[in-house]
């Protein structure tokens, strides 16, 4: 063993496969043990070395990635990551991706601006790492820790820090989320946890652009509160979520008695667009104590630093605990910034939401 990730790369297309796997080779801790052109030459490839993670195409000859995922998961459970274009119709499909055991969502990777693909292949290694995390089946041991080549921004390079002093509590509580790996179904569970009357929640989960709507329209029609993607001027309302759309950052700002988004381009915060960091520091600086923070499943450190500024201006903050964690990278690290005021399990999340709001 050489202690990288062995990566095993299922894709129709040779040009997809040799494009993902010069992104992933590129990464010193990375190494792709091979690639297939389809669910059954992978099935060989498998039984004569298991990989640590897959990377899992949708649209595929003879078998395709949803069928071959549920059998995998039924049979060999391995972290597996999706890789899908970008359409409306493959939104839909990937939902049903994640449902089905899929760790994470990736765009497969275009050639053009040397920017966007630089982006595009931090975003794709930052996936395979966070997957190697995953408890899929079973525990797995936490290996690598995240790493990327782009360069890393605060959400200073979107908003200035908050202002020193906390806001009064004089307004309707607003709620703050941020999840990544494993936080699809995760948000699943707690928004569905939620009655109808419960007080207005933003999110940014991380996830591609498009993506986001399908995601937004399966919570809701599972869920008793109305769940949206959030457009620019969104007003934040009791018994709506408002989820970022994927690719722009939302922040959270105050319009005279009430808050709405705004939802803005912008490089990437944390190696994320959307940013967890973004949102909860915009919350900081327009909601103060009327706002509590939520960090969720996920891989990196996104929204360690906004939750502590949350924490400093007055809010109410929460961390999903490691055992209910499918990555505990995001929860660890807000904790580690101190700006964590309780650590709970995935099923308590929602009572203590409900908790916050009836001691207003």
């Amino acid at each position: 063993m050489t202690g990288k990730i062995r990566v095993l790369i299922i894709d129709d297309s040779a040009s997809v496969r040799q494009i993902l796997s010069s992104i992933l080779s590129a990464d010193p801790d990375i190494e792709v043990m091979g690639v297939a052109n389809d669910p059954f030459m992978a099935a060989r490839k498998i039984r004569e070395e298991i990989p640590d993670v897959i990377t899992l195409d949708v649209e595929m000859p003879q078998m395709d990635g949803i069928t071959f995922l549920r059998k995998l998961m039924s049979q060999h459970p391995i972290p597996v990551v999706m890789c899908s274009s970008l359409t409306e119709a493959g939104s839909e499909t990937l939902m049903q991706a994640l449902e089905a055991g899929a760790v994470d969502v990736i765009l497969k990777p275009k050639i053009g601006a040397a920017d966007h693909l630089a982006e595009a292949a931090d975003r794709i290694r930052t996936a395979v790492k966070g997957a190697a995390r995953a408890r899929v089946g079973k525990l797995r041991a936490s290996r690598l820790a995240e790493g990327g080549t782009t360069a890393k921004l605060t959400a200073d390079a979107i908003l200035p820090p908050p202002k020193i002093g906390a806001m009064a509590k004089t307004t309707e509580m607003v709620v703050c989320v941020g999840a990544s790996t494993g936080g699809t179904e995760a948000l699943r569970e707690l928004l569905e946890a939620l009655p109808a009357n419960s007080p207005g929640i933003v999110i940014v989960q991380h996830m591609p652009e498009r993506f986001t709507a399908a995601f937004a329209q399966r919570l809701n029609s599972l869920c008793e509160v109305e769940v949206k993607e959030a457009a620019d001027g969104d007003p934040v309302l009791r018994g709506h979520v408002l989820i970022a759309p994927g690719d722009r950052h939302m922040l959270l700002e105050r319009r005279g008695a009430r808050y709405e988004v705004s939802i803005r381009s912008g490089p990437l915060v944390s190696r994320h667009r959307p940013s967890v960091d973004v949102l909860f520091r915009s919350a900081a600086r327009s909601a103060g104590a009327n706002a509590m923070g939520v960090i969720m499943t996920g891989m990196g450190d996104d929204g360690a630093r906004g939750m502590n500024e949350m924490h400093q201006a007055g809010a109410y903050t929460v961390a999903q605990d490691e055992a209910t964690s499918v990555v505990f990278g995001m929860p660890k690290e807000a904790i580690a910034h101190g700006g964590v005021d309780r650590i709970v399990p995935l099923d308590q999340i929602g009572r203590e939401i409900l908790a916050a709001d009836r001691r207003r």
